[in-house]
């Protein structure tokens, strides 16, 4: 009886789902439903690629650039070396929270931003659609910010073993301000005079910082080495790297970083990411070629030293184009970067007797510059077709496609990246010099940036 019962039942309790499945579906709201569905599944991968990439940058600083600087110098400047890349990652962060990131990406200024984000006002889970859609703003200037660490962290390898740890300190704020930030806003900013996708007057191909962080830092190295004079006993004395394991260790850290810096300023996880990637990873490898072939040719050896600075050379060079170019141009390029970053570190610095302790100048301001120029050889709408008129039109981007101009605008690019890093640079330095004094005194420098300026030592021995 129980069983007849339930047999009668049944129907009823099954209704529901049978008039929900032959309930008419609105095909509208289930479209939106599925393009909600897939945007918000975009933006999780791209933010998760773009925190993964400012983790990957910031790395470049410390441990990277502090191993690499730290065993190129002699032993008792080992802390000083390192302390200089690491404490820009406290100060420079201050500064980019007050002001720095309002300066480069606030506003519309064709040279500078405003105070709109100033101590990160408005600056929140919401996108900037100006400059990355699916991401939010938050992401966007944490990147942003791992760039503007390591840019004056570079410079440090001019004047390593030589300068006052103060005076570095302030040298590095008022650079920073007065030549980082308009810089960053003139290539990348919405506005900027060299901007080439946000209305830009002049528009000069700068994927991932061949102008914004190597030429800037790479000159501005030099205007330091000039202005501070040789260490003592240069170059009658020999000079030599204290532990080239810990550089060959922080080339690595620099080499798989660069990723970060490169494709992570695709600002999403795209197929032009990986394009940055790829260029990115073939530039180093054919700039390591070039570079050990010269030094071998000439000096019958290859050495480890030659062999991990022709790598930062290529990933120098590959930067502006990395998101530019196809694989085997990026090759060419990352190749000649091996070449003429040899002669300038090994031929160019000895004919003028200039002290650049680590080649920044060498290695960035010349691989910067001869990567910013060959952007505009060999960038193609085949790997970036962002470029567009008013209208929407596609525009040629470099001489591959047929812009010829392009080059000259990359040259008035590179000239004026050289002309606020000297300005800026000597500027600064001027007043750094009057305020505090730049150098350390002679007895100071003998004893080694350690003791004198840290009071401690890198190496001690018991027993």
């Amino acid at each position: 009886m129980r069983v007849h019962h339930l047999l009668r039942a049944l129907p009823f309790l099954f209704a529901p789902a049978l008039l929900a499945q032959t309930a008419p579906v609105d095909p509208q709201a289930r479209i939106a439903a599925l393009e909600a569905a897939v945007k918000s599944a975009q933006s999780a991968g791209d933010n998760a690629w773009m925190l993964v990439s400012s983790a990957l940058v910031l790395m470049m600083t410390g441990p990277g650039l502090a191993l690499f600087y730290g065993g190129l110098v002699r032993r008792k400047n080992i802390l000083g070396t390192m302390m200089q890349s690491f404490i820009l990652m406290a100060v420079v962060t201050v500064i980019w929270a007050v002001v720095g990131y309002s300066l480069a990406f606030g506003g519309s200024g064709p040279v500078l931003g405003n105070f709109g984000f100033a101590f990160l006002n408005n600056v929140g889970s919401a996108p900037n659609l100006d400059y990355a859609a699916t991401i939010p703003q938050q992401t966007f200037m944490i990147y942003q910010l791992m760039f503007a660490i390591i840019t004056p962290a570079l410079i440090s390898g001019a004047f390593a073993e030589r300068m006052k740890f103060s005076a570095m300190l302030l040298f590095t704020v008022l650079w920073s301000l007065f030549v980082y930030f308009p810089m960053a806003h003139m290539v990348w900013g919405k506005g900027g005079l060299l901007n080439a996708f946000l209305g830009g007057s002049i528009p000069c191909l700068d994927f991932a910082g061949g102008t914004v962080v190597h030429i800037t830092s790479g000159v501005s190295a030099l205007v330091c080495a000039l202005y501070l004079g040789p260490r003592l006993g240069y170059p009658q004395l020999p000079i030599k790297p204290h532990n080239l394991v810990l550089s060959f260790i922080g080339a690595c850290l620099l080499w798989v970083g660069w990723f970060g810096f490169n494709a992570g300023s695709a600002l999403s996880a795209s197929g032009l990411a990986t394009s940055a990637f790829v260029a990115t990873h073939f530039g180093a490898a054919a700039a390591t070629l070039g570079w050990l072939m010269v030094e071998w040719l000439e000096h019958g050896k290859p050495s480890v030293l030659g062999g991990i600075s022709g790598a930062v050379a290529g990933l120098v060079a590959i930067t502006p184009a990395s998101g530019f170019v196809k694989p085997f141009p990026a090759m060419i390029i990352g190749f000649a970067a091996g070449v003429v970053c040899y002669y300038m570190v090994t031929r160019v610095k000895a004919r003028f007797r200039y002290d650049d302790s680590l080649d920044a100048f060498g290695v960035h301001g010349a691989g910067g510059t001869l990567g910013a120029i060959l952007t505009g050889v060999f960038a193609t709408n085949a790997v970036n077709d962002s470029l567009k008129d008013a209208a929407g039109k596609v525009l040629p981007l470099g001489m591959v496609d047929g812009h010829g101009a392009q080059v000259l605008n990359q040259l008035v690019g590179v000239a004026f990246a050289w002309l606020i890093a000297i300005v800026g640079s000597l500027i600064i330095l001027k007043i750094c010099d009057l305020a505090l004094g730049l150098r350390v005194s002679k007895d100071q420098e003998t004893e080694g940036l350690d003791l004198s300026m840290h009071g401690e030592e890198g190496y001690i021995f018991e027993g």
